[in-house]
């Protein structure tokens, strides 16, 4: 199993932490009416209007119109389409494109979160529009090129915007769908001397976002240290394993390690080795079980009944 994780180490003098470290053409129906949205060829998506401005979740998956089911969507959202694979900048890309207009109050930022398989030779990218055809913004590749089923959010200031392109190399299976919500401000207060976090929840996330600083840290008898900032791929065996050595000038009390891993498998977590010996598998923070990136597989348990007689 891949695995993706940010590391950071806090270490204590009398005791020590390891902590851890991110589609428009066809109009919808008015209210109550539905419409069916083309999202390939021989492939369609059919969506429902909703009288309220709320979150918008765009199942951009390419089924077949025998599987095709109703969704809902927000009256913000207008039109939903995909253009099929055509060739930009000497690569065959798909389109998704997405229009949106302002719903009804003080709303100027917009919340984009892609679900995608996360394939080196297909990342996706975001790109706004303004009615003019300008470009407003270009988010840049999106993922990690890990290869796993993954998601990645952009928060898009929705000036003059009324067209977002999802844009993916190939043939678009590899974009499963999208969340789009928009955001309000406050103003928050934080302590002059405390170390600042992300103020932007991620939605459906257990846990803000982890901060990995660039240099050791140490305040009331606590030393906080980077373990690896970059992504780093670990396998089923040991020999695939993330491995890191460092010593230390006393024995700390308390060690925690603290990471973010990319599409766990929570019937088998990472586990721990320290000095050689086992500690044991992680404890495992998962998001909400409403956050879209969860996805339902079944599997026959006859086969299990069968590999277990066969191994007895």
């Amino acid at each position: 199993m891949l695995l993706r994780f940010v590391a950071v180490a806090l270490l204590v003098m009398a005791s020590s932490f390891v902590r851890a470290q991110q589609a428009l053409t066809d109009r919808l129906s008015a209210s109550g009416e539905t419409t069916l949205i083309q999202c390939a060829p021989g492939a369609s998506h059919t969506f429902q209007k909703s009288t309220t401005a709320e979150s918008a979740w765009l199942d951009l998956r390419q089924n077949a119109p025998a599987n095709s089911k109703t969704q809902t969507a927000p009256n913000w959202v207008e039109a939903v389409t995909m253009v099929p694979a055509q060739q930009t900048d000497g690569t065959a890309k798909a389109i998704f494109r997405i229009r949106v207009a302002k719903p009804v109050g003080d709303y100027s930022v917009l919340f984009f979160r892609l679900f995608f398989d996360d394939k080196a030779d297909a990342r996706p990218e975001l790109i706004a529009w303004d009615e003019l055809g300008s470009q407003v913004l270009h988010s840049g590749a999106l993922g990690s090129g890990l290869g796993l089923a993954s998601s990645d959010s952009v928060v898009i200031p929705m000036h003059g915007i009324s067209t977002i392109d999802v844009e993916v190399p190939g043939n678009g299976k590899t974009v499963r769908g999208a969340y789009l919500d928009w955001m309000t401000s406050s103003e928050v207060v934080h302590p002059l001397n405390a170390d600042r976090r992300e103020i932007i929840p991620e939605p459906f996330s257990s846990t803000a976002p982890l901060h990995a600083p660039d240099q050791d840290l140490e305040q009331f008898g606590t030393v906080t240290a980077t373990l690896a900032a970059e992504t780093i791929s670990i396998g089923p065996d040991v020999q695939e394993a993330a491995d890191f050595q460092f010593g230390m000038e006393a024995q700390p009390l308390l060690a925690l390690l603290t990471f973010e891993v990319a599409s766990p498998r929570i019937d088998s977590p990472p586990e721990i080795y320290a000095n050689g010996h086992a500690l044991g598998p992680v404890t495992l923070a998962l998001p909400d079980l409403a956050d879209p990136a969860y996805r339902g597989e079944m599997e026959s348990m006859v086969k299990q009944i069968f590999a277990i007689r066969k191994f007895n």
